[in-house]
């Protein structure tokens, strides 16, 4: 075997997100080593794309809020298929870790008497997302990254991770290479934490971006880890439509928390139309009184733009296909309309909404002061991923932890907006400190050649297959399936075709090839991709065929009820020692008496 580079860490974070780069911070200030493995550059994390606020019960804005009630939205939101206990310490923990980014240096927008404003979103019940106008991810990770830079942790940029390294069950490293140079490493660990983010670009039209291939899932799942929910795929309901080369890229929730509304190509607001039952209370059912909710009113309810966005995403497609659309296959998302309610709207637009003024204004020309946007549902987020503990965040196989969009249980069948920035902190931390105690109680493992051997083989096969197809079609092929077969509404007939499709897909990506070298190669990391999106979607596929219901993200068309044993039930997906995918339906923990009082006080 070739000697390659080399480099020994306590603990090995792969992925620089929010969640990434708080679990390496955690780590650091413990006392060990880190290494920091991403994807692009440092700073370039998607996480920055995340506008509308970080969820957190501050009670900044409405005194009533409290953990309680941000764990009872969280757990409506989810169908109850969330693991209770990770919903319960991310509702107490997040306003600590958002009051922690405030001394870190974040720069909050603020309330009149000076502390961290919050606005509304979809699913919760009081105004809780602490935001900075519509760039809070984006300070997100320029905190983050400030505070982190002191820290002395390692930074790898522009790596990929193509395996991760066991001795015997424990995980004890990972090899990659620099995607510049094409230079294989190994990254020697005592522990090892996932922040990779999703799986969008398996879907042809995502807000998520290119590095956004499932490689955290797929590393867990080869490892031996197992997987969870990976049937529910959140749709958000509003990204751009038109022109067709930024079809996808999100348009925030924030719009609608700032008073936008959805009209269809008559002018007609159609989500009065169908409010879901369980949360009719909490809904207005008149124009007036949705706007005093945007503007604070604490006696008024939330507009029904403001439902989950499971919910929003499917009144939005019903519409379209029933030719209520707009005229390039969306609707419209209107905050110009506020012009009648309150003087300078134009001003009151912009300071609220810098970004989304911007990008409309850059990309369609088109200035939302004054006009409508034109929008549809894109794929935005998994709730599925790695199996953790709540508190340790550590997978089922030792040394292995994982956190943000590629670990789940916190979510459930649907995730509230915000929650994901929040759950970014709470459990960036809690993975960064005890994979660092994890790390203080092992010892460096054995890396046995042949595994690095056999790696670095596969990886470099595509240079050697002269004849062999091109992987960007492969890709594309594989996001129109997914797109076409396992979107926003599912049959068992569709996701049957998509599997055995899927299977064609794999015999197609083994006889991928590349030409030129391993540097500067763009077709080769698509070849090396390629297996990570094969595999998260055929989790994905086979987990929506299990669940024969509808729930939260996932919506059967030939299924399209609730059903009662279901709501008891994780999906788990592992692989089997004969190298086949398998899947189980396990029992979800029972929630406690405490925390089901906890529920139905908030009801």
């Amino acid at each position: 075997m070739p000697e390659y580079e080399t480099f020994d860490y306590d603990v090995l974070v792969i992925g620089a997100g929010g969640a990434g780069l708080r679990a390496a911070i955690e780590a650091s200030a413990a006392g060990v080593r880190v290494g920091l493995v991403c994807k692009s550059l440092l700073g370039k994390a998607h996480t920055v794309m995340a506008e509308g606020g970080i969820a957190a019960a501050l009670a900044n804005v409405d005194e009533r809020d409290n953990w309680k009630v941000h764990f009872a939205d969280t757990m409506r939101g989810g169908q109850y298929v969330n693991q209770w206990r990770m919903a319960e310490l991310h509702a107490k923990e997040a306003p600590d870790r958002v009051r922690e980014l405030e001394a870190w240096g974040a720069v909050f927008d603020r309330t009149k008497d000076g502390r961290i404003l919050q606005r509304h979103f979809g699913g919760h019940k009081y105004p809780r997302l602490a935001h900075v106008g519509d760039r809070t991810g984006l300070e997100m990770i320029r905190t983050l990254q400030d505070h982190g830079v002191h820290k002395g942790i390692h930074v790898h940029m522009e790596h990929t991770i193509l395996s991760l390294l066991k001795d015997g069950d424990r995980v004890i490293g990972a090899f990659g290479y620099e995607r510049e140079r094409g230079r294989f490493k190994i990254f020697r660990a005592k522990a090892v934490v996932l922040a990779t983010g999703g799986i969008g670009r398996a879907y042809k039209i995502t807000s998520n971006s290119w590095e956004y291939t499932g490689d955290g899932h797929a590393l867990a799942y080869e490892a031996g880890a197992e997987l969870i929910d990976m049937e529910f795929i959140q749709f958000h309901p509003t990204g751009m439509v038109w022109p067709p080369s930024v079809m996808g890229i999100l348009v925030t929730e924030g719009v609608r928390g700032e008073g936008g509304i959805l009209t269809n190509k008559d002018g007609k607001r159609f989500m009065f139309d169908e409010i879901p039952e369980a949360y009719r209370a909490h809904t207005a059912d008149n124009e007036e009184e949705g706007w005093r909710y945007c503007q604070g009113h604490k006696d008024a309810r939330r507009p029904p733009e403001l439902l989950t966005r499971d919910h929003v995403s499917r009144c939005i497609v019903r519409e379209i296909k029933e030719g209520r659309g707009s005229s390039h296959g969306g609707v419209f998302l209107d905050i110009s309309w506020i012009k009648s309610k309150i003087p300078n709207s134009a001003e009151h637009i912009k300071r609220k909404l810098p970004s989304m003024h911007h990008q409309f204004k850059q990309l369609a020309d088109i200035d939302i002061t004054e006009q409508p946007m034109e929008v549809g549902p894109t794929t935005h987020y998994i709730m599925g991923g790695v199996r953790v503990d709540p508190d340790t965040q550590m997978s089922r196989v030792p040394g292995l932890f994982a956190a943000g969009e590629c670990a789940a249980g916190i979510n459930g069948a649907n995730r509230l907006g915000g929650n994901s920035l929040s759950d970014l902190l709470v459990f960036g931390k809690r993975a960064g400190e005890f994979s660092a105690q994890f790390a203080k109680q092992n010892s460096f493992g054995e890396i046995r050649n042949d595994q690095i051997d056999s790696a670095a083989r596969e990886a470099l096969a595509p240079f050697d297959r002269g004849d062999g197809e091109n992987p960007y079609q492969i890709q594309k092929d594989l996001q129109e399936l997914m797109q076409d077969n396992v979107g926003i509404v599912r049959t068992e007939s569709e996701m049957q075709y998509a599997l055995g499709q899927l299977q064609q897909l794999k015999q197609r990506a083994n006889h991928a090839a590349v030409t030129g070298n391993r540097e500067y190669n763009p077709g080769w990391h698509t070849t090396i991709d390629l297996n990570n999106l094969l595999t998260v979607s055929e989790a994905i596929t086979r987990a929506a065929v299990e669940r024969k219901e509808s729930r939260g993200a996932q919506f059967r068309e030939d299924y399209p009820e609730k059903h009662e044993p279901f709501s008891k039930v994780n999906t788990i997906i592992l692989k089997a020692r004969d190298g086949s995918m398998q899947i189980r339906l396990e029992p979800l923990p029972e929630i406690p008496d405490y925390l089901k009082q906890v529920i139905e006080e908030n009801r």
